[in-house]
């Protein structure tokens, strides 16, 4: 590859100032990315907050005991899908606004038809909170969106959120796939690779985990589509759009090529092989058949594989520009959630053996494992994509940089303290339940590890509250940016 290969962004400028390809730019829609970014944060902010509150409940200081709409159990469905669908996909949606369009050099199918997405998809997202709030959740871990119907008929109680999911889906690939497909002509940065494959792969993935299980396969044959739905989601839509996009977004922010494009192809095509088993891992030491399971860990630990070739990738591509970790923030964004997926997919690859798995299933540790791949990895990445693009979408310099290093420095460390903590939990939660150690004491034991995620959790979220006030404050302000002071990663600390 060369430095040919590398798509610009709005302010790539030459020695005189001058901005390249501005015909580029106006493909880009500002509004709309702004509009999903806002509640991509909004829905980040609610689910957040939904999260320290039941944690609350586990130091018996839950503040609505008594409100069944607000029971700790309801909130949970809150926390998990306004992650995944309001502040992920809003998140990913509003990058590709950017990114498909100047790497393509091709318009999304209709910006009108983006606004109608824009919209529907709030309006799924809220639906589907207030759906589980009132009691109609599905029963399929991850998948809780409501069906509408009573189970196991056509009664129609509620909203079908799942239908239009499913339809806000196909929307979002056609809008997307449309400039992708026309620019096939030519060679396709791996980029488009990734979000290609993530769009069709969401469809698949949403209709098999939430519409076989409830209506034609029960028991084991269904927990098991099941796995592979709570899997395939990450693997299969959230890995491809954030690898996706960070092979996008730190070239530009580099101004480097990528060090190698075998490596990323060969990233491409092991993900694509061995990701989709993976999901039967969290159902291991079940009635599914054994052969299922032993295949789910064995693609499991070849993940690692998978991620060590892209982790080493993009390393390499940032050789002799490790000053970029401390001057620029969104770089910083980027290369800690890579560490962390290398760490979480190595930690993958041991505790979904056998052996690990008899000590530490139904414990803590299995959530400080999905926090620190969904906070860690992608969220990070999203904070570090939205904290580049902000003062660009906006126009205006940003209100107080200090409150960004904050909102980083307050995330990280309030994750760690979280994951250690839950780790540790998580092997002693597990050896006395291998001891047969009577449920009250453990439940005692827990207590100060829940303490300190409770503790944790309040840093998090009041990270994210700083980060939100000044995405706001900087929408306000009226100083203009100065496109010069981030073009070659020299933001100031």
């Amino acid at each position: 590859m060369t430095t040919a290969d590398i798509p610009l962004p709005d302010d790539a400028a030459g020695d005189d100032g001058a901005v390249e390809s501005a015909n580029i730019g106006d493909l880009v829609h500002k509004r709309l990315i702004k509009a999903h970014f806002t509640f991509a944060v909004v829905f980040l902010l609610t689910s957040m907050t939904a999260g320290f509150l039941v944690s609350l409940n586990f130091l018996n200081h839950y503040p609505f005991p008594d409100v069944p709409w607000l029971s700790s159990g309801r909130l949970r469905f809150l926390h998990t899908n306004e992650i995944a669908y309001g502040f992920l996909v809003n998140a990913f949606v509003g990058a590709m606004y950017y990114a498909v369009p100047r790497m393509t050099g091709r318009p999304v199918a209709s910006l009108k038809l983006g606004w109608f997405i824009f919209f529907v998809w709030q309006i799924i997202v809220f639906s589907a909170s207030v759906g589980q709030a009132l009691g109609f959740a599905q029963g399929v871990e991850w998948g809780e969106t409501p069906t509408g119907f009573r189970p196991g008929s056509f009664d129609l109680q509620y909203i079908p959120v799942d239908l239009l999911v499913a339809v806000g889906a196909l929307l979002v690939a056609f809008q997307f796939l449309m400039p992708l497909a026309k620019a096939f002509n030519k060679r396709l940065y791996v980029t488009g690779w990734y979000l290609t494959s993530g769009l069709i792969w969401l469809i698949l993935t949403y209709v098999m985990g939430n519409v076989l299980p409830e209506w034609g396969m029960p028991g084991a044959s269904g927990a098991a589509t099941a796995g592979l739905f709570i899997h395939d989601l990450v693997g299969l839509f959230v890995t491809p759009m954030g690898w996706g996009l960070m092979y996008f977004f730190v070239p530009i922010i580099l101004r480097t090529p990528m060090w190698s494009h075998a490596l990323s192809v060969i990233g491409f095509w092991a993900l694509a092989f061995f990701y989709p088993l993976n999901g039967v891992h969290h159902f291991l030491l079940s009635s599914i058949p054994m052969s299922v399971q032993y295949g789910a860990v064995i693609s499991t630990m070849a993940v690692e594989i998978v991620v060590t070739t892209v982790v080493v990738n993009f390393f390499a591509t940032m050789w002799g520009q490790g000053h970029a970790l401390r001057s620029n923030l969104p770089i910083r964004w980027f290369y800690t959630g890579m560490v962390f997926y290398f760490i979480t997919c190595l930690q993958c690859a041991f505790h979904t053996s056998l052996t690990m798995q008899a000590i530490i299933h139904f414990t803590d540790w299995v959530p400080g494992h999905a926090h620190l791949v969904m906070l860690g990895v992608f969220a990070f990445w999203n904070f570090g994509i939205i904290t580049w693009l902000w003062p660009r979408l906006t126009g205006n310099e940003w209100h107080s940089r200090r409150l960004n290093h904050w909102h980083y420095w307050l995330t990280l460390i309030g994750l760690v303290i979280m994951f250690v903590d839950l780790l540790a939990a998580g092997v002693i939660h597990g050896n006395m339940l291998r001891d047969l150690v009577p449920w009250m004491v453990i439940v005692e034991a827990m207590k100060p590890y829940w303490g300190v995620r409770t503790f944790a959790g309040g840093m998090i979220l009041i990270g994210q509250i700083l980060w939100a006030y000044n995405l706001w404050k900087t929408a306000r302000t009226p100083k203009p940016y100065d496109y010069r002071v981030d073009l070659v990663a020299q933001e100031v600390n």
